[in-house]
């Protein structure tokens, strides 16, 4: 069975975030942190992943990352806290 992730990445705590989707949650994040993602993600640094969510479908994936990025900064600064109130590099755990 796939999975489709919907993911946050920030710059440091409480800096720049971006929010993404992708099948391959690993690969992205270092596609970030090698400068092979976004060129938002590469000019301000942004490379720490803090929230990640799978999914089943990628349509529900799809809309779940359209309704974040719509989101006023302070919910999307919930979302990761509710997960991660260090908000500390989530990657290291995904590959154990």
């Amino acid at each position: 069975m796939r999975l489709y992730y919907v993911y946050i990445l920030a710059s440091r705590p409480g800096g720049a975030l971006y929010v993404g989707v992708t099948n391959d949650l690993p690969r992205r994040v270092w596609e970030h942190r090698t400068g092979r993602g976004s060129a938002h993600t590469r000019r301000y640094r942004i490379n720490h992943l803090v929230y990640y969510e799978s999914y089943q479908s990628i349509a529900d994936a799809i809309q779940r990352e359209t309704s974040i990025k719509r989101w006023p900064r302070a919910w999307k600064t919930n979302l990761i806290l509710s997960m991660n109130p260090t908000w500390r590099d989530l990657y290291e755990e995904l590959n154990t």
